[in-house]
């Protein structure tokens, strides 16, 4: 008997399937890690961010310097 020999026209075997949905879970994921990262510069981004020097810290905690009603005589 004479086995044909594999040349040129062999079909190549198909990709591996998990290799494809790994690759395509993983640039779900990164799509939205960029889109929330989209939203967020668009939403928060522009806000005034707070003074958290010691000394604006230091002011905020600070006991008021009027007096209170009750310590009136």
């Amino acid at each position: 008997m004479h086995m044909p020999s594999a040349g040129p026209a062999r079909l190549s075997p198909p990709r591996n399937p998990l290799r494809r949905l790994s690759v395509e879970l993983i640039l779900i994921v990164l799509a939205k890690i960029a889109f929330f990262l989209l939203i967020w510069w668009f939403v928060a981004a522009h806000y005034p961010r707070p003074d958290t020097t010691p000394t604006a810290i230091e002011h905020l905690l600070a006991p008021s310097t009027s007096p209170t009603p009750e310590a009136k005589p």
